[in-house]
């Protein structure tokens, strides 16, 4: 999916992305190749699925976003539409404002194009 490796090009701090299904299978990756495309999808659906039931349960009403943040950086993951998740590995001193406005963007634009197939 070129929309995904085009986001990663034109926005500085981001490293890797890739789009899943709620299920838990990949549907495009643009990760290194060391990464296993189906553990990263198979731990995005649970995070999201964990996360969304911890918003749900202590009233901080619908999920928007997880961001996880290590000693090298940052994993935000995003809703991409009913069907599809998108996953973002970000450097430590990446801008997280800019980048979570154009995961807005991007996980619109995913939802359409899943939406229209």
């Amino acid at each position: 999916m070129s929309l995904i490796r085009d986001m990663e090009a034109n926005t500085p701090g981001i490293e890797a992305s890739a789009v899943v299904s709620i299920q838990g299978l990949p549907i495009a990756s643009a990760m290194p190749t060391e990464v296993d495309e189906s553990v990263v999808a198979a731990m995005t659906a649970a995070m999201l699925s964990v996360g969304e039931r911890a918003a749900q349960e202590l009233a901080r009403g619908n999920l928007q976003q997880i961001t996880l943040q290590g000693d090298y950086g940052y994993i935000i993951i995003k809703g991409a539409g009913m069907s599809a998740i998108i996953t973002v590995l970000a450097k430590s001193d990446a801008n997280l404002g800019l980048i979570m406005m154009v995961l807005k963007k991007i996980s619109n634009r995913i939802s359409e194009l899943l939406s229209e197939e």
